[in-house]
């Protein structure tokens, strides 16, 4: 079975193209390199020893995508290619709006056009607005409060809406909680352009010594310690929820969506205190005020995906941080 990755060479994008290849799955990546490196392709095939087929390209582009479509006997989509810094959302809404959204309609179109109805979407607990009630389940209601949120929320609908439309389509939605640590091999793992945006990074960036101390935005929210608590999921386990995504979508219609987490949280002290422990480094922070539009504390029910797609997460928080650091320390 060959598997279309689209933003294949991302942080969760490039795990989820190794959890495929080690499957057995033969694998086409598309990538713009928009927040993402060229030399990925060589550290996938390095972990793999295996060829993948690579176009270079914007979704956005239907003759593009229709030269890929025509070019490779394309069974399932993964759709991984977008925006997602929600601090950039805001400040350029136009551009998420356009790049989130057209991506998903040109890709549909193509898809339709080549006969290719098996899609699984990377969605975001970001849809989920301000919890009212913990843990998170599928059936919540949903809501935004930045413009990447949104452009997820209205992704969800154009989804359900095709795949109510046509009797063709099978969609998994998977809402992701937040991804952190690296593939064991220090090959591949997540490394931003600039300032990053998430915290395991930037806590990366400080452990490393490139950066000073970490700015812990708030600690006076209603949680143990006051900081921000979060369901982290090892980015190898979020690559391997979308190998049963896929599986799942062999034998089951319509539209369906599934949490990934670990239904468990940790405040961001703890993600602190855990990268000092397990690699014996030391990560200085201080405490800001909060951030406007952060809530205090979001995990996951993961109980659906474990009952109809038989996945769970297996990795904790400290192979988390152990893993993440080691691809820090093989990619100074």
């Amino acid at each position: 079975m060959k598997i279309l990755v689209g933003g294949g060479c991302g942080y969760i994008g490039s795990h989820t193209v190794v959890e495929l290849l080690t499957s057995g799955y033969e694998v086409v990546i598309v990538d713009n390199f928009y927040n993402s490196s060229r030399d990925v392709l060589d550290r996938i095939s390095k972990i793999c020893d295996k060829k993948i087929s690579f176009y270079e390209g914007d979704i956005c582009d239907k003759e593009f995508l229709r030269d890929v479509f025509s070019k490779e006997k394309i069974d399932s989509v993964i759709h991984f290619a977008g925006y997602k810094a929600v601090g950039e959302s805001v400040a350029k809404p136009i551009m998420y709006y356009r790049n989130n959204i057209d991506s998903t309609l040109t890709l549909l179109e193509v898809m339709e056009e080549y006969g290719v109805y098996n899609l699984v979407f990377s969605s975001s607990a970001t849809v989920y607005g301000v919890p009212e009630k913990l843990p998170l389940r599928e059936d919540f209601p949903v809501s935004a409060t930045n413009p990447y949120g949104y452009t997820k929320l209205m992704i969800e609908q154009i989804l359900k809406d095709v795949s109510y439309s046509n009797d063709k389509w099978r969609i998994v939605l998977l809402r992701y909680f937040n991804p952190i640590g690296a593939h064991e091999s220090g090959l591949i793992g997540e490394n931003p352009d600039g300032i990053p945006n998430n915290i395991m990074p930037y806590i990366m960036r400080v452990a490393s010594g490139e950066y000073d101390k970490v700015h812990v935005f708030g600690n006076d929210y209603d949680t143990k310690d006051g900081t921000g608590v979060r369901d982290y999921i090892h980015v190898v386990d979020l690559a391997k929820g979308h190998i049963k995504a896929i599986e799942y979508l062999e034998k089951n219609g319509k539209i369906s969506i599934f949490n990934l987490g670990t239904g468990m949280g940790y405040s961001v002290l703890d993600l602190i205190e855990t990268v000092k422990k397990v690699n014996n480094v030391s990560v200085p922070y201080v405490i800001e005020s909060r951030r406007p539009g952060d809530i205090a504390t979001c995990y996951a029910d993961c109980s659906l995906a474990n009952k109809e797609l038989g996945w769970t997460a297996e990795k904790g928080i400290e192979d988390m941080c152990r893993d993440a650091y080691n691809f820090v320390l093989k990619n100074k």
